[in-house]
């Protein structure tokens, strides 16, 4: 475990909040998530990594969940405080060349759409298409990071995203390409029915891949 200091909170909504804390020589593979502990706070809660692999910060997307500690914590800090953190975890892990189609689909809820992030910021010419699903438009995490013809926004609770329902509903509605690689990140109800529209679409599992929030 290792200790970072802040440089930044950017506070997206009363909720929701970019930790940017100091580089310190760590890396990652994009799509990898970190375990970070506040100060001398003793638990730990992982966060997927938010920015690029070739960002000189470490960069995460955090929720204030209202029963948790830590993700409060978190959010009381300042620049110049300090973090634990452990990592990198996990196997999302993504880079275009590992795929023989060049085609991605991302589909995300909510703070799901952390890895997602990061893999666009780590590669830039990516041929991919974004869509996130949140109940609100406000919720639209830094969309303006993404080229805007490449994302679709789904509000379940509003009519200001690009699709009102769920993402779920949104992609039933679609014609799919069975060759096109697909990232899930998010709730697991959606990732489980997102399984289900996709094989009964024609997409192999193979081409499947998934991160489960919750």
């Amino acid at each position: 475990m290792r200790e970072h200091k802040i440089e930044e909170i950017r506070h997206l909504t009363n909720s929701a909040y970019v930790l940017r804390m100091e580089r310190n020589g760590f890396n990652f593979q994009t799509g990898q998530f970190v375990m970070i502990s506040p100060g001398k706070l003793a638990l730990q809660r992982e966060y997927s990594v938010y920015s690029g692999e070739n960002d000189p910060f470490l960069e995460v997307l955090i929720r204030e969940v209202e029963e948790g500690i830590v993700s409060k914590q978190l959010k009381l800090l300042a620049p110049g405080d300090r973090v634990k953190l452990d990592g990198p975890f996990g196997f999302f892990k993504f880079h275009p060349g590992m795929f023989p189609s060049k085609k991605f689909i991302f589909v995300a809820t909510g703070t799901g759409i952390s890895p997602f992030h990061s893999f666009v910021r780590t590669f830039p010419g990516l041929d991919y298409q974004l869509i996130h699903g949140v109940r609100f438009g406000n919720e639209a995490y830094e969309h303006n990071n993404f080229d805007k013809n490449r994302i679709t926004l789904c509000t379940s609770g509003d009519a200001s995203g690009n699709f009102e329902g769920r993402v779920t509903d949104y992609v039933a509605s679609q014609k799919l390409h069975a060759e096109t690689q697909y990232f899930l990140c998010g709730n697991s109800e959606m990732i489980t029915e997102m399984f289900d529209i996709l094989t009964a679409k024609g997409v192999p599992v193979e081409n499947i891949y998934s991160e489960v929030y919750f």
